[in-house]
Parts: structure tokens; sequence; C-alpha cells
């Protein structure tokens, strides 16, 4: 074919399927079209993660509708705590709303990284199942708004998880540490309050949705984060060395020197990318579940007092 053209998925890549997805505005066809591409994936039905000779051109930003009003995190409206149905709404419209960046979060770490640092197969399709979960998420809380009487993009909601996506838009490692490391992370700190405030409100169906469906899996994103960070730090440190499935397991937090490397390594991205110290308390149960301690993140609580 000419001009690396190709017809209607025919022989079409996975960084391929990944940019139709960026690429598409609409978030409800975003999460149906990222389905799609994900179930093709995952059953064999696209072969190949990237073309070798293929550079393709990943957008600074995902399309995205117009419709929904962007403000500044500063200015965002307080949401509450779930005792108005008013709260219960906003509380669910921001849920959304992060769940539809995600969408375009975890197509963009294939599309941007995956043939850039020449990922192995394991890492395309756990983002691809972390993306397909996400699309989930958002279709089935934008249902939930619609049931409590609103829709997305009734209120106002801001990009930050974006602008920590361009900030880290350069760097694979920095991108894992800050996105899933430390936001995804943080949504396991908070979600089990946000679950118990629409117990108390009197809301079971959306303390339901949270806690057996988006809670459990979000746990799963946050770990392929972790993962995927050990991995990269692994393989600076032995770049000739083979890349078999346990090795991605071998760097243990904290147990050895190069452990300790890994972990410190995560300090500095992170004071680096991420504005001030991270707020507790944290969700050590999920966070262990995800794979990483405390040694992780506790530092990163205080401020730095030498900073220069």
């Amino acid at each position: 074919m000419q001009g690396g053209e190709m017809g209607p998925h025919e022989e079409e890549t996975l960084v391929e399927a990944a940019l139709r997805v960026l690429n598409t505005a609409d978030p409800f066809e975003k999460a149906r079209l990222g389905d799609s591409v994900a179930t093709r994936w995952l059953h064999g039905a696209i072969a190949e993660s990237y073309h070798p000779s293929r550079d393709l051109l990943v957008p600074d930003r995902p399309a995205r509708l117009s419709s929904v009003k962007l403000v500044a995190p500063s200015l965002m409206p307080k949401l509450g705590k779930a005792g108005s149905l008013q709260s219960r709404i906003a509380i669910v419209h921001s849920l959304a709303h992060t769940e539809s960046w995600a969408i375009d979060l975890s197509w963009d770490i294939i599309a941007r990284f995956g043939k850039q640092e020449a990922m192995p197969r394991e890492f395309f399709t756990d983002f691809v199942k972390v993306a397909q979960d996400e699309g989930r998420h958002f279709t089935l809380l934008a249902a939930r708004l619609e049931e409590l009487g609103s829709y997305y993009g009734a209120l106002p909601a801001h990009d930050g998880l974006w602008d920590s996506a361009t900030a880290t838009s350069k760097d694979l490692l920095s991108r894992l540490a800050v996105e899933h490391c430390v936001h995804e992370a943080r949504g396991l700190d908070v979600l089990p309050t946000t679950i118990l405030r629409f117990r108390n409100g009197g809301d079971n169906t959306t303390a339901d949705l949270l806690e057996s469906v988006v809670y459990p899996e979000e746990v799963t994103h946050c770990a392929a984060g972790v993962k995927w960070f050990k991995y990269l730090c692994q393989r600076s440190r032995n770049p000739t060395s083979d890349k078999k499935e346990q090795e991605i397991y071998a760097v243990e937090s904290g147990t050895t020197t190069e452990g300790n490397e890994v972990i410190q390594k995560f300090h500095a991205i992170v004071r680096a990318y991420f504005r001030g110290p991270l707020k507790p308390p944290f969700n050590e149960a999920a966070r262990k579940a995800a794979g990483f301690g405390p040694e992780w993140y506790e530092p990163l609580a205080v401020k730095e007092t030498n900073a220069q």
C-alpha cells in the first residue's frame, strides 16, 4: 500500500486503533469504540501492537466535546458530602468526568509510549484492559446521572488530569508515577469515604456501583502503573537481560538495594511533577493490593524543608 494507507480495519494495529479512540470527541462513542477495540485486541482480531515503519502523530490533546464547561480546579464548586440530591449529582458528575479522561489517558499511554519505548506485548494488554474498564465506568456513571435527573455536561468540570498528562508527555516513567501511582492511588484513598457518604445519604444504588465495580477495578489500574514503573526501572538497570514475565515483578519494594533505588526514583519524579505533598489518610490495604507499601508514599506526605 502507498503512503501507509489501508482499508477500514485492514491490518490495523493497536496503536492505530488507539488513535481512532483518541480522535473521537463524543465520550459515549469514545467508550463504545474503545470497548470494541479492546475486545478485538483481547481476542486476537488485532494482531500487532504497532507497525515498525509507521510513525504516527499522537495528538497533544484528545478530541473532546466542547459542551462540558471547563473551569480551573480552584474555581470548581464544592461537591458536598452526598447528603442532598444536588450533592450526589455533583459527585457522580465529577466521577464521570474523571472516568472520561481516564479513557483518553489509557489509550494515550498505548499510542504515545508503546512503540517509542519498545514495550512488551503485556504492557499493551494491561492498558487495553484499563481503558476498557474506564469506558465502562464512564458509561455506568453517566447512566446513573440520568437516573438521578441530570446528565454528563450539566455541571462544570476541570481538566487537571490532562494537565498532568501534558507535563509527563515526554517520559513514560513519569506518566506512570504521576497518573497511575499518585492520581489513581488517590482515588483508592477517597472512594471508601465516598461510598459511605452515598449509603448515609440513602443512595445505595450509586454506592453499590462504586463499591462492586469501580473501586475493585481501580485497584488493578493502579497496580498496572506500579508494575510497569518497576519494570522500566529494572530494564534501565539491566538493559541487555531477557525480559520474561516474572522479571516484571522481580523488584520488591524496599527489600533490596534495587528496590530502594526504585522507590527513590519514584520519590524524585513525584516531587518534580506533582505540586505539594500527598494527602493522607492513605488506603494502605488497597495500595498494598496494588503493589506498593507505605515506603513509597508516606515520605511524600511531608513537605520538603530543604528544597532550594
